[in-house]
């Protein structure tokens, strides 16, 4: 499955809620989200640009499907299907 290429910051907070992050922080253009869902904390920094990066998303994605254990297709299609 593709990366979408018009996602902003804001809505990849959005969809990245139901993994239990939460915005800690947001600095300037860029927002902090810590989950610990998993019994340990992990933080994301996502630039709260429009739209974002496809290098940047990608990163992100693989950052938290790592997190997560799972492969980065998988989180693709979790979270934009």
């Amino acid at each position: 499955m593709r990366i979408p290429r018009d996602i902003d910051g804001k809505q990849l907070t959005i969809l990245l809620a139901k993994y239990g992050y939460e915005v800690t922080r947001k600095t300037g253009s860029h927002i902090r989200l810590t989950s610990t869902i998993r019994g340990e904390k992990h933080h994301v920094t996502i630039p709260d640009h429009n739209p974002l990066r496809i290098g940047t998303l990608s990163a992100i994605l693989v950052d938290i499907a790592n997190y997560l254990d799972i492969s980065k297709d998988e989180m693709i299609r979790r979270l934009f299907t």
